[in-house]
């Protein structure tokens, strides 16, 4: 196995076709074909399955990729230390719940990061697919809450995965409302308060058990009910239909505007916020000024009153 047959390997994985990949790889698509047959062979595992279509990526092939994507990072940080130059675009991958504080961490990566050339990702995305993202090695870092319901499930799905969580800070039960719902003028509401509103949640796909909720209080039931799967939509719907969500009341006016307000939730509960790594991924340069940075949120967001 080599270092350029890895990167063969997640190079087609990138592109989805061989022939785009050969033509990015400069090399001639007999030859990639035979240097990923050869991985495969070696390794013992089929990291590609043919189709009538094409190529996909296995299942197998997804945790083999993750691997060989830290394999590289690592590689490139050898080479960056010692030979003091980034040989490659560097890529980076973080999967989170939908948070802005996430999105500000982010920023503050690529502002520290500060090169020419990479290749990052931020995936707002369901928490099943949080946990396989890392579990996979797809992405280095997930970012979710833990409370008293979901805990023993989501922890005992990690130990499966071989992934730890580390938390970050705990927040209190608030609702997300348009400035201009009549509910946004009190200083705490209770469900009550909340029948005759539309209550908007993000939908959690082939997963969607309470326990995977990105929602406190995912069983108390609600009359008027909308899923929806991206913040920006939520936040549309918010306002238009004077709905809420039920959230953990963190939000920055510059990412999501000053339409939006949270107000404290008088509901007994926690959300315990923080990030997911796998214990067999070192942590790569790019992931340590991201948690840097979500530390530094976390530690702004304990000083103010939110929490």
């Amino acid at each position: 196995m080599t270092l350029q047959q890895l990167k063969y390997a997640i190079t087609i994985a990138e592109k989805g076709k061989l022939s785009e990949a050969a033509k990015v790889l400069f090399i001639s698509q007999p030859s990639l074909t035979n240097a990923i047959k050869e991985l495969e062979k070696e390794m013992n595992v089929t990291i590609f399955d043919r189709t009538n279509k094409g190529i996909v990526v296995s299942k197998e092939g997804e945790i083999f990729l993750g691997y060989a994507r830290q394999v590289l990072e690592q590689a490139n940080l050898l080479t960056e230390k010692y030979n003091g130059k980034t040989v490659e675009r560097q890529q980076f991958s973080v999967s989170t719940q939908h948070y802005s504080f996430a999105v500000n961490a982010f920023v503050e990566l690529i502002k520290e990061y500060g090169c020419d050339k990479y290749d990052f990702s931020l995936r707002e995305t369901q928490t099943y697919e949080i946990l396989e993202d890392v579990a996979n090695m797809k992405s280095e870092i997930g970012i979710l809450y833990l409370n008293d319901f979901n805990e023993m499930v989501i922890r005992k799905v990690m130990k499966s995965k071989d992934l730890c969580f580390t938390e970050l800070f705990v927040a209190k039960p608030h609702v997300f409302v348009s400035k201009k719902n009549p509910l946004s003028n009190k200083k705490s509401v209770v469900f009550k308060d909340l029948e005759e509103y539309p209550y908007l949640s993000f939908e959690q796909g082939e997963y969607n058990s309470f326990y995977y909720s990105e929602e406190i209080f995912s069983t108390v039931e609600h009359k008027k009910n909308i899923r929806v799967r991206d913040r920006a939509t939520l936040f549309n719907l918010l306002i238009g239909l004077n709905g809420y969500t039920l959230c953990s009341g963190v939000i920055d006016e510059e990412l999501n505007g000053k339409d939006i307000i949270a107000v404290p939730l008088s509901e007994e509960g926690s959300m315990h916020i923080g990030i997911v790594t796998h214990n067999k991924a070192l942590p790569s340069k790019l992931g340590s000024i991201y948690i840097n940075a979500l530390k530094k949120y976390a530690n702004n967001l304990k000083k103010s009153d939110l929490l």
